[in-house]
C-alpha cells in the first residue's frame, strides 16, 4: 500500500547440482531480491510480486498451482507479477518458486532459483441473507440445460488469455456509486445456502454507466442466466474484470477498450434483488477481492 514499508523477504538457494555441458549452474539467489505487496496475505487478496532481477534475464514462477506471468517493471526496475489469493483458498502455508536464468555468455548459461513459504491468513466473511425468484433457486429442466451450457462457455472464456499484459496504471472503480462490503459473503437465497459471493457489489441504480477498470480486451458480452448481461474484460496475463446484471452492454468481443471507456449501464438483469452492479476480479481461476485491487498502488506500472 502507499507509505507503508515493505518487508522484503529473503531467499536461500536450493540444492546445488552437478556440472553437466549445456546444463545451467544453479547459483544462490541473494537476499531480498523478492518482495509480496501486500506484505500480509490473505485470503482473496491481490498481491503484487516484485523481483529484483536484470533485464536480460527470463523468469519463471509457480504459487498455489498456477504459473506466474512476469512482466517489467518501469524504470527497469525488476520484474513483476500480478498474482492473488481465491476467497475459497484455504488459510495456511503455501510454496512460491521463481527461477530466474541468466545469459553469462555460456551454452548454458546461470540458473538461480528459489523456493519460500508464504502463509496464507484467514479473511472474516458474513453471511448474508436475500431472497429471489424461486426458478434462481431451482431452476427447471430447460434452465438447467441453459446454464450448463453457459458453464462450458465460460471455462472457454477463461481457459484462454493475452499473452502480454493489456493494463497499466491503477484501476479505477467501474462506477460512480457506493460499494458494499459484500466480497466474500456466504449467500443464502431463499434459505439455501447457494455460493460464496465472488465480486463486489455497487449501489448502482438502474442505468448508471459502468466503465472498464483499465484497458484490455472484451472477451464476453452477452445475457446469462445467472450473471444477466455480462461483460467480461481480459486485462492479459490471466486477469479479467466482470461486469454482471448490466441493462444493457455497449462494446462487444474482440473490442479494445482503454481505462474509462463506458461498456454498459447497471441494472437488474439475472439474479438480483434490485438495480445494482456486481463487479469481479479474477486471476487464473481465482476470485480476488476487487475493493484490494483498487487500493494497490499500480502508478508505477505503465
Amino acid at each position: 500500500m502507499t507509505g507503508a514499508r515493505i518487508p522484503r523477504f529473503a531467499f536461500t538457494a536450493l540444492v546445488f547440482v552437478g556440472v553437466v555441458r549445456c546444463a545451467p549452474t544453479v547459483r544462490q539467489i541473494a537476499a531480498g531480491v523478492v518482495t509480496l505487496t501486500p506484505a500480509t496475505v490473505e485470503v482473496g487478496s491481490p498481491e503484487l510480486i516484485h523481483v529484483d532481477a536484470p533485464a536480460t534475464a527470463t523468469l519463471d514462477g509457480e504459487w498455489m498451482g498456477r504459473k506466474l506471468e512476469f512482466f517489467r517493471a518501469s524504470g527497469g526496475q525488476g520484474w513483476l507479477a500480478l498474482a492473488g489469493v481465491d476467497v475459497e483458498a484455504a488459510a495456511g502455508p503455501t510454496t512460491l518458486r521463481i527461477e530466474e536464468k541468466l545469459a553469462d555468455g555460456t551454452r548454458g548459461g546461470v540458473k538461480r532459483e528459489v523456493s519460500r513459504t508464504v502463509e496464507i491468513f484467514p479473511a472474516h466473511y458474513r453471511t448474508g441473507l436475500l431472497t429471489v425468484a424461486p426458478r434462481f433457486v431451482s431452476p427447471g429442466p430447460e434452465e438447467l440445460k441453459e446454464i450448463e451450457a453457459e458453464v462450458a462457455l465460460k471455462d472457454k472464456v477463461f481457459a484462454e488469455t493475452a499473452p502480454e499484459r493489456l493494463w497499466a496504471g491503477d484501476f479505477r472503480a467501474p462506477v460512480a456509486a457506493a460499494a458494499t462490503d459484500s466480497f466474500g459473503t456466504r449467500r443464502m437465497f431463499n434459505g439455501k445456502l447457494a455460493s460464496v459471493h465472488k465480486g463486489m457489489d455497487f449501489r448502482a441504480r438502474m442505468d448508471t454507466p459502468v466503465h472498464a477498470s483499465n484497458s484490455g480486451v472484451v472477451v464476453l458480452a452477452q445475457k446469462l442466466y445467472f450473471e444477466g448481461n455480462c461483460v467480461v474484460i481480459d486485462h492479459g496475463l490471466g486477469l479479467y474484470t466482470i461486469s454482471m446484471h448490466l441493462s444493457r452492454m455497449d462494446v462487444h468481443v474482440g473490442e479494445r477498450v482503454v481505462k474509462g471507456q463506458l461498456v454498459g449501464l447497471s441494472g437488474a438483469t439475472g439474479r438480483v434483488t434490485g438495480p445494482h452492479l456486481h463487479w469481479a476480479v479474477r486471476w487464473g481461476n481465482a476470485y480476488l477481492d476487487p475493493a484490494k485491487l483498487l487500493r494497490m498502488n499500480l502508478s508505477a506500472v505503465r
